[in-house]
């Protein structure tokens, strides 16, 4: 089951939903709208390497916005730190960001329960694309879990601005039980 707008309003205040800062406006007939935050992170290599922690670039949306340049991967994030201990939220690009031909979260959608933070997005244009910190750019809906809940405890717990990948923590990981 999804909850609707009214039930993420509900669980809102109640305390089984939390989304900071939260406003009732955002909320749309079952999704809530997160906006961009203002900072967004490159790659500073041209190659990226999985087993390995990847320099970046941070990069500040000013007043004026910013271009976003097809062929590039952006990691942004929202301005609300959304999360429960009870639903799975699922992130997906708004269509009208969609129709600019930005994608938003085309490969990671689904949060797990117990996650609380701000969701990092990976945002890619396909044409040059000026983008605005606190426009809207995602909507998160929000599942009804059945059975026991094993709340998350992953490696992004509490995330502040975007974050790079941390696959390299896998790796490592998986290496070290293989020898």
């Amino acid at each position: 089951m999804i909850l609707t707008g009214p039930e993420i309003d509900t669980a809102v205040a109640d305390g089984r939903l939390r989304i900071t800062p939260f406003d009732p406006k955002q909320t749309n007939p079952n999704s809530y709208n997160v906006r961009l935050g203002a900072t967004l992170l490159t790659y500073a290599t041209e190659v990226i390497d999985a087993h390995h922690a990847n320099p970046t670039r941070t990069i500040r949306i000013d007043t004026d916005g910013y271009v976003l340049q097809p062929g590039e991967l952006y990691l942004g994030h929202t301005v609300e730190e959304v999360g429960s201990d009870l639903f799975v939220p699922l992130l997906f690009g708004r269509s009208s960001v969609g129709r600019l031909g930005l994608f938003v979260e085309i490969t990671a959608p689904i949060g797990d329960i117990g996650f609380h933070g701000q969701w990092t997005l990976m945002l890619s244009p396909i044409r040059p694309l000026r983008v605005y910190a606190g426009m809207k750019i995602g909507q998160i809906m929000f599942f009804v879990a059945t059975g026991d809940v094993e709340p998350y405890r992953g490696k992004y717990q509490g995330s502040a601005g975007p974050q790079p990948s941390r696959y390299w923590r896998d790796a490592a990981t998986a290496q070290a039980g293989a020898s």
